[in-house]
């Protein structure tokens, strides 16, 4: 937990909560905070800044690590698995587990360095479920999708590199 820093409100010191993670321009002056890692969260950075992030509205309970595909619910973006049994392609991944009907942080490239049980140096390709596999998907009925989503670099680390999707038939 954040320390709470003191300042003064409305003429009277008052412990205030610093942000760890930025709603945007709500949050314009507010003291940051570093977040459980000990890092600034990337949504505390300014576009261009490091990789490619976004805040995302989440439309399912998603695990960190898992990979994710971005949707159009009713004309705002959501972010929901991945997966190529039904074919929904890969637009990112999370480092940090998230609940339905919150900000989910989606990373469009870096290192998922939150997975395990990875063979250093194979190609990993969307599974089921926002999962990964070093096996390339193979055709068995419905609407299936082959997409490399990286590298493993470690045996908890894929170097993201998303490539176009190829529709299995």
């Amino acid at each position: 937990m954040a320390q709470k820093p003191l300042q003064l409100v409305n003429g009277k010191i008052t412990q205030v909560a610093p942000v760890v993670v930025s709603a945007g321009a709500g949050d314009s002056g507010k003291i940051p905070a570093l977040d459980s890692t000990g890092h600034f969260d990337p949504t505390l950075m300014p576009v261009g800044f490091g990789s490619g992030v976004k805040s995302i509205l989440a439309s399912e309970n998603i695990g960190a690590g898992k990979y994710v595909n971005i949707w159009d619910n009713a004309g705002t973006p959501n972010v929901r698995l991945a997966d190529n049994s039904n074919s929904r392609e890969v637009h990112g991944f999370l480092l940090t587990a998230v609940t339905s009907a919150s900000m989910a942080t989606v990373y469009f490239e870096g290192t998922n360095n939150v997975l395990s049980g990875l063979t250093i140096g194979a190609r990993y390709f969307l599974d089921t479920a926002g999962g990964e596999t070093s096996t390339p998907p193979t055709f068995v009925g419905g609407a299936q999708i082959s997409q490399l989503v990286g590298t493993a670099i470690s045996a908890t680390e894929i170097d993201t590199d998303i490539d176009d999707v190829v529709v299995l038939a």
